[in-house]
């Protein structure tokens, strides 16, 4: 599996546009000239940034603006509701003592998208 750094493309269900990651959890150890990211990558704009407009109905703005639409589901701004690691990473490769980052882990929003990794940011490292 390829290990996952900066740049990695990301994308949500109910986004309506890809996202690109950003690496902040340990700059330190690079894969491909990049630096490698851990599963603590996961905070809101941080490390995910927006998905453009959300489309979840679990998200209580497009909730109030499709009731407001009287029930025409109406998408909001996205801001990422992400509270817990990316799982599973790959235990068995550590940065900084966390988990890498492969292009298999998902990242649960707190509005019900299951995020994926589209592209790893590189193809030449792989982590068992």
């Amino acid at each position: 599996m390829p290990q996952v750094c900066m740049g990695a493309m990301l994308m949500c269900p109910f986004g309506v546009a890809p996202a690109t990651l950003i690496v902040t959890s340990d700059l330190t150890v690079m894969t491909s000239g990049m630096p490698a990211a851990t599963i603590m990558d996961f905070a809101p704009m941080a490390n995910i940034p927006t998905f453009g407009m959300c489309m979840s109905p679990a998200n209580p703005e497009v909730a109030a603006a499709t009731a407001a639409a009287l029930g025409v589901l109406t998408p909001m701004p996205c801001i990422p509701a992400t509270v817990a690691p990316w799982v599973p990473g790959c235990p068995t490769v550590t940065n900084s003592g966390m988990p890498a980052l492969d292009d298999e882990s998902t990242l649960m929003c707190m509005w019900g998208g299951v995020i994926t990794i589209t592209d790893p940011g590189q193809v030449t490292e792989e982590i068992p």
